[in-house]
């Protein structure tokens, strides 16, 4: 794994982990005082964020190990079992609140807020937000799924506290709102868990080829034999960034197995150079 990557996860990771373990503090202490579900489960969705931080770290300290016997391809999928621990920690999260908020509005109990509280939840919008934006950009940078997935639970909770600022600015008019925004906070929280856990889950068990990389392979074996007949049985595997595609040739039958090697070879190389993934290219003849 590519050193910068390494070190932009680790980054995210620990500022993450540290921001959000403050922020869990004062929101659980704001929250407590005044008797709020909504605040209190927000304050523990920031919580899972440190946790889901944590595994953000171990997920890139795997992934930094070099392939093994038990492990030629490296251990770059450590990545999606990461992001798919991050949103079972996410589901837990909105499953548990969802219900303490449903028997918040059974037994019609309403809330009172502060004006310290909302100034409390109204600063880790701003903070989360530009967390979440943080990560989205050494996300991208790095190619990480995980960190992506991590981005998505800081926005999350971002947008979970800007609902209970609103809510807590109509909470003396309707006594249902705390109730309310706590089982919205809960859908939330498990919309976001089950985007990632199902990119992430389609990785592991296989994606086809997009129709760009499909495209651009063509192209590329085209330009460098333009009398290929056929271009089949396309599969592509990811190991993190790393990308391992294989391919299926139809060339004349007449040609040597000098000649076919040596076209093979090239379009190997120039697949190598241009797309950046690891192919393998078999030969068929024409009419197999």
């Amino acid at each position: 794994m590519p050193a910068g990557k390494q070190k932009l996860g680790y980054l995210e990771g620990w500022l993450s982990i540290v921001l959000n373990t403050l922020l869990f503090g004062v929101k659980y202490w704001a929250g407590g005082r005044i008797g709020s579900v909504s605040m209190v489960a927000d304050a523990w969705h920031t919580l899972s964020d440190t946790l889901t931080s944590v595994v953000v770290i171990v997920g890139f300290w795997i992934m930094a190990k070099p392939p093994d016997d038990r492990h030629p391809f490296g251990h770059a999928r450590a990545e999606n079992i990461a992001a798919i621990i991050i949103g079972v920690l996410l589901a837990v999260v909105g499953v548990f609140f969802g219900w303490e908020s449903v028997q918040r509005l059974l037994e019609h109990k309403a809330v009172s807020f502060s004006l310290f509280a909302i100034l409390v939840f109204a600063a880790s919008v701003v903070l989360k937000e530009g967390l979440a934006l943080f990560a989205f950009w050494a996300g991208k940078k790095a190619g990480s799924q995980a960190v992506t997935a991590d981005g998505w639970h800081h926005r999350s909770d971002a947008i979970a506290s800007a609902l209970i600022v609103v809510g807590a600015l109509a909470g003396r008019r309707l006594w249902w709102i705390d109730g309310a925004l706590g089982v919205g906070v809960s859908l939330l929280i498990l919309w976001a868990a089950v985007g990632i856990v199902r990119s992430s889950s389609s990785i592991l068990l296989g994606e086809a080829p997009d129709e760009g990389l499909k495209r651009a392979v063509l192209a590329v074996v085209k330009q460098e034999y333009p009398l290929v007949d056929d271009v089949h049985h396309l599969h592509l595997h990811r190991y993190g960034s790393n990308m391992e595609l294989t391919l299926h040739l139809r060339l004349p039958p007449a040609m040597s197995v000098g000649q076919s090697h040596e076209i093979s070879h090239r379009i190997e190389e120039r697949l190598r150079s241009e797309l950046k993934l690891e192919p393998t290219v078999h030969i068929e003849p024409w009419g197999a």
